[in-house]
C-alpha cells in the first residue's frame, strides 16, 4: 500500500481494464482472495488514519464493494474497534454476489454489529457503497433507494473523516464526473453543501483510475492511497490493456536551469518569445494579460521577450519589468521566435492569426486566439497544416474554449475531459492543455496525461496568461511541444501548492505567480 505522491508518473486504467485485471487474478487465485485482501488493506489504513476512533461506521452496498467493507469490518472488530455496519444487501430484492454474501456470513459469525440506520455518534466512516459499479438506476425504488440516498448524504456531508474504498460513491472512475446530478438522489449534493466537511481519503484497489485525478475527483477523493492487492499488473498475460492515461509525475519534469549552461552563453542562447495580445480599445483594456505572459516567460528563462500589444494600447515600457521589449506586431520575426498569441487579444487577434499560423515555427495559442479559431474554418485548416511543417504548437483552452473549438458545450467537455482533450489533439494535430481541476495534456497518437499539482489558488484572473508565458519560454529553450506542456503545467501547479510554505498568509495573484517561477520546485 502506498500514498500517491508526485514523484513518479503512474498508469491510470479505466473500468474495463480494471475488470480485465480482476478476471485475470480471479483465474489464478483462490475464490474470495481479492476481496479479503482489499478488506484487510482498508482495515489497516483505517487504523493508521484514525487510530483513536471510538465508533466506526461502515456503509456497505450490495455489491463487491460492500463485500470489501464487510471484510474490513471483520478485522476492525477483531482488533477491538466499535464497528457498526449498515448493509444495502439486507433490503428486499437486493442482488448480492456470492463473494459479498460470503463476507457477510463471515462478519456475522465474527460478531460484527449490523444496523438498519447509521450510528449517530460515529467518528470515522468507510464508504463501501458503490465503488466502480454503475450509478444507482433511477428504476431503483423503495427502502433500498431511500437508504442509499440517506447514507450517501451523510458520507458526503459528514464533518467526520471518511475513507472511500476503491472510489468515492457516485464518482465516475473513468471521467471524474460526479454522478450525483445524473442519479435519482440529487438531495445528496444539497445536503453535503450545507455541512462542514471533514477529511477525505480514498484507498483504490488493484489499479489507479483516471477519474480520481480530474474533474470532481480532485475534491471528492481527498488523499489517495493505492494497494495493488499483491498483483503485478506488468506480469499480466498478453494482451494486457493499455492505460487510459498517465498521472504526470516529477520524473517527467525537467525544470529549466542555467546552472550548467556554458559560460559563453548569451541571451540569444535561450531563445526569443513574442507575446501577441493585450488589446486596448475605447472601452476595454487588456494589456495586463500580455504583460503577465511576458513577465512569466522572462522569469521562466527566455533569453529575450518581446511584447506586441494590439489595438490602441500606448504602452512602450513595463515599469515593473523593464526587460520586456515592446514592438509592433509587424516588426516581430515569427520564424525565429516562439509566438504566444491570444492573451487579452480580443477581436483584434483574428487579423494577425493567419500570419502566426503560417509562419511561426513554435506557437502557444491561448484565450481569444482559440475563440477566433473556433469561428473561422480557414484558421482551423491553417492550424491543422502546421503539423505537416513540423511546427510546434500548444493549445491551452479552458473547458468553455475547448467546447467552442469542438462545437460542443462546456458540460460535455467536463463530462469526459480525457476524451475532449484527445479529440482536440487529433482534430488539430497539436498538443492540447485542457485546463481545470486535473489539467489534461494530450498529443496526437499518444496516451493523455493528467496533472496532479495545483489548487484553487490558481482560480484568479491572469494565471492562464502566466501558464502561456511559461510554455513559450520552454519552447524557446528547445523543448518539444509535449515536453514543454508537461513541464509548464506541473511547475505552474506546484507553485500554487508551495505558495503557503514560502508566503504564509499572502494571497497568490497572477503577478506574483509569474515572478516566482523558480521557487523550490
Amino acid at each position: 500500500m502506498q500514498a500517491i505522491s508526485r514523484a513518479i508518473s503512474l498508469p491510470l486504467y479505466d473500468i474495463a481494464a480494471t475488470r480485465h485485471f480482476e478476471q485475470t487474478a480471479g483465474a489464478t487465485l483462490p475464490a474470495h482472495t481479492l476481496m479479503q485482501r482489499a478488506g484487510l488493506a482498508a482495515a489497516r489504513l483505517s487504523l493508521a488514519l484514525a487510530p483513536h476512533a471510538q465508533h466506526i461506521w461502515i456503509a456497505c452496498g450490495q455489491g463487491n464493494n460492500g463485500g470489501d467493507g464487510l471484510e474490513a469490518a471483520i478485522h476492525l472488530h477483531q482488533w477491538g474497534k466499535n464497528v457498526t455496519v449498515t448493509w444495502l444487501g439486507a433490503h428486499a430484492n437486493a442482488r448480492v454476489p456470492a463473494d459479498a454474501l460470503s463476507s457477510r456470513a463471515r462478519a456475522q459469525a465474527a460478531g460484527v454489529t449490523f444496523a438498519d440506520v447509521p450510528p449517530a455518534d460515529f467518528d470515522f466512516a468507510l464508504d463501501a457503497l458503490l465503488g466502480i459499479g454503475a450509478a444507482p438506476r433511477t428504476a431503483e425504488a423503495g427502502t433500498r433507494s431511500d437508504a442509499l440516498a440517506h447514507w450517501l448524504a451523510l458520507l458526503r456531508g459528514s464533518s467526520q473523516p471518511v475513507l472511500a474504498l476503491d472510489i468515492p460513491s457516485l464518482l465516475d472512475a473513468d471521467t471524474g464526473t460526479d454522478l450525483v446530478v445524473e442519479s435519482a438522489i440529487e438531495s445528496v449534493a444539497a445536503h453535503a453543501q450545507q455541512q462542514t466537511v471533514g477529511a477525505r481519503f480514498t484507498l483504490t484497489f488493484l489499479t489507479l483510475k483516471p477519474g480520481l485525478f480530474t474533474g470532481a475527483g480532485r475534491d471528492l477523493t481527498g488523499q489517495i492511497w493505492w494497494d495493488d492487492l499483491g498483483m503485478a499488473l506488468g506480469d499480466t498475460p498478453a494482451p494486457a490493456p493499455a492505460p487510459r492515461a498517465w498521472l504526470l509525475g516529477r520524473d517527467r519534469v525537467n525544470p529549466r536551469s542555467r546552472d550548467h549552461a556554458l559560460h559563453a552563453s548569451h541571451k540569444g542562447s535561450f531563445g526569443d518569445v513574442a507575446i501577441l495580445g493585450g488589446e486596448s480599445g475605447s472601452s476595454t483594456h487588456m494589456a495586463g494579460a500580455a504583460l503577465l505572459a511576458g513577465r512569466a516567460a522572462l522569469h521562466a528563462g527566455a533569453g529575450r521577450v518581446f511584447v506586441a500589444l494590439l489595438g490602441q494600447a500606448g504602452l512602450t515600457v513595463d515599469p515593473q519589468q523593464p526587460e520586456l521589449m515592446f514592438r509592433s506586431p509587424a516588426a516581430l520575426d515569427f520564424k525565429n521566435q516562439v509566438v504566444v498569441s491570444g492573451c487579452g487579444g480580443g477581436d483584434a487577434i483574428a487579423a494577425v492569426l493567419p500570419r502566426v499560423l503560417s509562419s511561426a515555427a513554435a506557437a502557444v495559442l491561448d484565450a481569444d486566439a482559440l475563440n477566433a479559431i473556433s469561428r473561422d474554418c480557414q484558421l482551423q485548416a491553417q492550424l491543422r497544416a502546421r503539423r505537416g511543417r513540423a511546427y510546434r504548437t500548444v493549445l491551452t483552452p479552458h473547458p468553455l474554449e475547448a467546447a467552442r473549438l469542438l462545437g460542443s458545450s462546456a458540460g460535455a467537455v467536463q463530462a469526459d475531459r480525457f476524451h475532449a482533450a484527445r479529440q482536440l489533439a487529433e482534430q488539430f494535430q497539436c498538443v492540447v492543455v485542457l485546463k481545470g481541476s486535473g489539467t489534461v495534456i494530450a498529443a496526437p497518437g499518444q496516451i493523455a496525461l493528467v496533472n496532479a499539482t495545483g489548487n484553487a489558488r490558481l482560480a484568479t484572473a491572469g494565471t492562464g496568461d502566466v501558464l502561456a508565458g511559461m510554455l513559450g519560454a520552454l519552447l524557446a529553450g528547445g523543448q518539444t511541444a509535449l515536453e514543454a506542456a508537461c513541464n509548464a503545467v506541473f511547475q505552474h501547479g506546484q507553485l500554487a501548492d508551495d505558495w503557503p510554505l514560502f508566503h504564509p498568509g499572502q494571497v497568490l495573484t497572477a503577478g506574483r505567480l509569474a515572478q516566482n517561477h523558480q521557487a523550490n520546485l
